[in-house]
């Protein structure tokens, strides 16, 4: 359903409790993980060092970084609603993020979204969707997040 992107009411009458269809699944490698890691810095050894990991971590093996886990949402752009009308699209930050459970290193993982909602700003229309990002198989999610998205008119 394509929605204009000023329409309040109208975003609002889509939003649900009920979640979206999972998006496709993608397996999150160790050289995922790795280059994550150079990209950022972060070489904490409960990511990048296998070996150790094994032994020493309470999740018997290495894990996603948690940003890396956030990094990759936007594979599944959320399928509810099409925004349509619009002249550019901003990330405007998130209304939370929850790292509720651990991505092992070879892990498949796939998300689903719900459309929260949707408010007049001075810049355009806020619209606030949220994701659930699992892996495979797991009923507890590894990651829930709020998107906020500030849709502006065209100049």
């Amino acid at each position: 359903m394509a929605i204009r992107f000023d329409d309040i009411d109208g975003f609002n009458a889509q939003a649900s409790q009920e979640w979206g269809e999972w998006g496709p699944e993608l397996e999150v490698t160790q050289e995922m993980i790795n280059a994550f890691a150079e990209l950022t810095g972060d070489h904490q050894w409960i990511h990048v060092d296998v070996e150790r990991a094994k032994k020493e971590s309470p999740f018997g093996g290495p894990i996603a970084h948690g940003l890396l886990t956030l990094a990759l949402l936007p594979r599944w752009r959320p399928s509810m609603v099409e925004v349509e009308g619009h002249g550019s699209a901003a990330n405007y930050g998130a209304g939370s993020i929850r790292f509720a459970a651990p991505v092992p290193a070879g892990a498949k993982v796939h998300a689903r979204s719900r459309l929260i909602g949707a408010e007049q700003k001075s810049a355009g229309t806020l619209v606030t969707t949220e994701f659930a990002l699992h892996v495979v198989g797991n009923e507890k999610p590894s990651l829930l997040y709020n998107m906020m998205v500030l849709y502006m008119p065209k100049r």
